[in-house]
């Protein structure tokens, strides 16, 4: 009785999980590969890594209703995504287009590359500068702190030779 109690529940699950996917019907078959083409390529609000066709989210069904809608209505890609960035903003197409603000967003990365290749290089010509000039001066000349310290130790021990009898 159990086995059975159990295959009726994953079958109702399961069609459930069925029911829950949408059926969109088109004029023709261009018509549905445009839609499959612009699920894919707008991107879901909410989800935000995630294209409209894969996505559950509220936002992401509305937009898929809306671009079946406006296909439907013979719009073309581009007057769809006009729509969707209009509405939404540019974020919601993978690819945003380039201006003065997008742009940085190339650049901001290869001037960054750009400053740590010249740091590496500036310090690698300090530390050949730094090495120079340590071979040239091989022996250091005696400090005056370390000719003090010679002489008072010089005084030390012919003060102890003096008191010898």
């Amino acid at each position: 009785m159990k086995p059975l109690i159990a295959l009726l529940l994953l079958v109702s699950f399961s069609v459930l999980a069925d029911g829950s996917k949408e059926l969109m019907t088109f004029e023709s078959e261009e018509q549905r590969r445009l839609y499959a083409q612009l699920t894919a390529e707008l991107r879901c609000p909410q989800c935000q890594n995630q294209n409209i066709a894969d996505s559950n989210a509220v936002v992401a069904v509305d937009m898929r209703e809306k671009t079946h809608e406006l296909v439907q209505q013979g719009y073309s890609r581009q007057q769809v995504l006009d729509y969707m960035i209009d509405r939404y903003g540019n974020f919601v197409h993978y690819q945003p287009p380039l201006n003065r603000i997008t742009i940085w967003l190339w650049l901001l990365p290869a001037l960054v590359l750009l400053a740590l290749f010249l740091f590496q290089l500036k310090r690698r010509a300090g530390q050949t500068a730094l090495r120079y000039r340590s071979d040239q001066s091989a022996e250091p000349a005696p400090s005056a702190a370390k000719a003090e310290l010679e002489q008072q130790l010089d005084n030390i021990i012919d003060r102890y030779r003096s008191n010898k009898p």
